[in-house]
Formats: C-alpha cells, sequence, structure tokens
C-alpha cells in the first residue's frame, strides 16, 4: 500500500524513526487487534493503538460506564455515565483517528465464543480485571496459536507480560486462578488511577512492537513495578513443561468456564 499525504503528515514521528518507517507504518495500518476489556487498561491501550494508526480495533466489553470509572479509565467522559463501554470507546477512537475501523462487542468473552473473536485478529490485549478471564484468555489464545499482552493492576502496582506461541504462557507462571478472597479486586483495594495508564501504554507499546517486527518483546519475562516504592524490575520466566495447556502433555485441550464464587474482602 502507499500512504496519502495525510496519512505520512499524521504518523511523521512513526517514519522518522528508522526502526519504523513507511513499511512499519504500512503493517501497522494494515493490521488487527482486539481489547477485552475496555476499563482501565483497555482505555489508554485504545487510544494509543488508534494513535499510531492500527487498522482494525476490536473492543469486548459487556458493562456500561459508571462513575467510579472515570478515575482512571480515560476514553469515558461525565456525560457517557450509563452509556455501553464499547460504544463510548468507539465514539472516542473515532473522533481520534476517523481512519481507523472500530469493531465494538458489547458482549462477555466465554469458553463458547472467544476463540471465534480472537480467530480474527492478530494481536490480542488482556484489559480484564478478574481472574477466570484472564485465563480463559491465554488458554484460547495457545489454542489458538495467537499472541497477546497480559496485564493487571492493583493499588500502586501493575504487572505484565507478553505471549507468542511457543514461549511461556500466564498459566506456566500461575498455574490456576487464586482461592476465593486469596486476592482483592481493585473495587475492592483500590487502585491509583494512573497505574492503569502506566500499564495500559506498556501493554499498546507490545502491540506495536509485535506488529512491526521491532525491538524485544516482554516474552519469557514478568515486567512488575511498583509505583509507590518506585521499584521496577524484570523477572526471566520459564516456560513450564507441566503447563495443562502448552505443556508436553496438555490436560486443557477445549476450553471451559471457571466459576469463582464472588470475592468478598473489604
Amino acid at each position: 500500500m502507499n500512504l496519502n499525504e495525510e496519512q505520512i503528515e499524521r504518523y511523521s514521528r512513526h517514519i522518522l524513526l528508522s526502526d519504523v518507517g513507511l513499511e512499519g507504518q504500512e503493517k501497522i495500518i494494515k493490521s488487527s487487534v482486539l481489547i477485552i476489556g475496555a476499563g482501565g487498561l483497555g482505555a489508554p491501550v485504545a487510544f494509543y493503538l488508534a494513535a499510531a494508526g492500527v487498522g482494525t480495533i476490536g473492543i469486548i466489553d459487556g458493562d456500561v460506564v459508571d462513575r467510579t470509572n472515570l478515575q482512571r479509565q480515560i476514553l469515558h467522559f461525565t456525560p457517557d455515565i450509563g452509556k455501553a463501554k464499547v460504544i463510548s470507546a468507539k465514539e472516542k477512537i473515532e473522533q481520534l483517528n476517523p481512519e481507523i475501523r472500530v469493531n465494538a462487542y458489547q458482549d462477555l468473552v466465554s469458553a463458547s465464543n472467544i476463540r471465534d473473536y480472537i480467530s480474527e485478529y492478530d494481536f490480542i490485549i488482556d484489559g480484564t480485571d478478574n481472574f477466570p478471564t484472564k485465563f480463559l484468555i491465554n488458554d484460547a489464545c495457545v489454542l489458538e496459536k495467537k499472541p497477546f499482552s497480559h496485564g493487571g493492576i492493583l493499588r500502586f502496582s501493575g504487572q505484565t507480560m507478553t505471549y507468542t506461541p511457543g514461549n511461556t504462557c500466564y498459566r506456566c507462571v500461575f498455574n490456576s486462578p487464586p482461592l476465593p478472597n486469596a486476592v482483592p479486586s481493585c473495587s475492592q483495594a483500590g487502585v491509583l488511577g494512573a497505574i492503569a495508564g502506566m500499564l495500559g501504554t506498556i501493554q499498546a507499546a507490545e502491540a506495536l512492537k509485535y506488529l512491526t517486527g521491532v525491538g524485544d518483546l516482554l516474552t519469557n519475562k514478568l515486567y512488575y513495578f511498583d509505583a509507590l516504592k518506585n521499584d521496577y524490575r524484570t523477572i526471566n520466566l520459564n516456560k513450564s513443561d507441566n503447563c495443562a495447556v502448552c505443556g508436553t502433555r496438555p490436560t486443557i485441550t477445549e476450553l471451559q468456564d471457571i466459576e469463582l464464587p464472588a470475592c468478598d474482602l473489604h
């Protein structure tokens, strides 16, 4: 494809990068990314991917905008309260970059539909806030051989890793969801709003690096930060031969929804 004058102007700061250039920008424009969750992580990811020119962005979320979301979910504004998050997100993305195709799915991913959703996209973003869905995303991406970025935030900290086929997956590291009440959610323990932006932009950068083939991804690594203490570290990971989904003798060959009792920590 050949970029027109407006595209060259819009993406000029990418094109100036020797590692990206016109060829890399064309790859971005031709690519597609699915964001699962239009909340604290999904919002900055969507903004930066749209600004970068990712040609097709899919967003899945079954929730509506709540006043408590506005402290960190930067795609949503006060007049959007009560509106479906995916519609709110679609409106902002299209204002930022009218060239982007936005597929808005007001739905929740499940074992019965996730493989259909992810099959159409080049890269997947986990922007969810609960462990059963995170494990479901991991297992589906492993089975479908789809790369994805995991992200999680709580209080003042965040963590992320990138999976590509053949490398360490989320289940290699964490094995199975924690027991009920073992880990609180953001709605129970709180989260500094800017933490979502810090981690979401890292996830967006991982997606863009994958799509352009530039740089080193967070594969076989877990990047963790505690912003309260200014502690940032990268932990090397090893692929597990005993992993239930990507090991030498996998026991997970079909997807199942994981149902856990609601956490009642206060």
